[in-house]
């Protein structure tokens, strides 16, 4: 076949025309590198793995944009890169690659979230344990990275936090205290947990 045409196309990309009519959208540089230009014949297999190597450095590139903004768990990573960027294939190599790096580390993501969650968002274990599974992280992994947070201190020391802090009615208003156990409870706490630091509070 021939490449009758690259044009240029938003987020970096070039818009290839086969024989005359539209094919890849392929990564600018990785097209730029290939030294093509129209007028060249192009067969299957280059085409193949000239598509190849622009998914997998959008990944890269996805990868890399996203782990300067913040860190990810690796399946976080891979699951945004693929959505967004490339391949499932191209995401997953790329990932693999930063683990090898050193760049992605799921214990270190998993200590840095859950100090997030207990200490600034005031999460009750149960739920950052919930938080953890949904980025990805293996239920022994959270339970290693949870262990130094005593289930019964973490959990009234951050409900005292949690009622002086938004519901600093709640001895004296019936709906303020109901509204505060219900909250409570979204943050991960047990109904008992609750009722234990507000003194044996029935809200029922």
């Amino acid at each position: 076949m021939e490449l009758t045409a690259a044009e240029p196309r938003r987020k970096h990309l070039t818009q290839l025309y086969l024989d005359g009519e539209p094919g890849p959208k392929i990564d600018t540089e990785v097209f730029l590198l290939s030294r093509l230009k129209p007028g060249d014949a192009l067969g299957e297999e280059e085409l193949r793995a000239l598509v190849e190597e622009s998914d997998a450095r959008r990944a890269r590139e996805k990868a890399l944009y996203l782990l300067e903004h913040r860190s990810h768990s690796k399946r976080e990573l891979t699951e945004k890169v693929a959505r967004t960027a490339a391949s499932r294939e191209a995401a997953q190599a790329a990932a693999d690659r930063l683990e090898e790096l050193g760049l992605l580390n799921d214990r270190a993501f998993a200590e840095s979230y859950a100090r997030e969650l207990i200490q600034r968002k005031r999460y009750g274990l149960r739920r950052v344990r919930q938080e953890l599974a949904r980025k990805g992280i293996p239920r022994d992994m959270a339970e290693e990275v949870l262990a130094p947070y005593g289930e019964e201190d973490s959990a009234g020391e951050n409900i005292r936090l949690v009622l002086s802090k938004r519901y600093a009615l709640w001895r004296e208003d019936e709906k303020v205290r109901r509204r505060a156990v219900a909250a409570l409870q979204r943050l991960g706490y047990s109904y008992e947990q609750v009722r234990e630091v507000m003194g044996g509070l029935d809200t029922e």
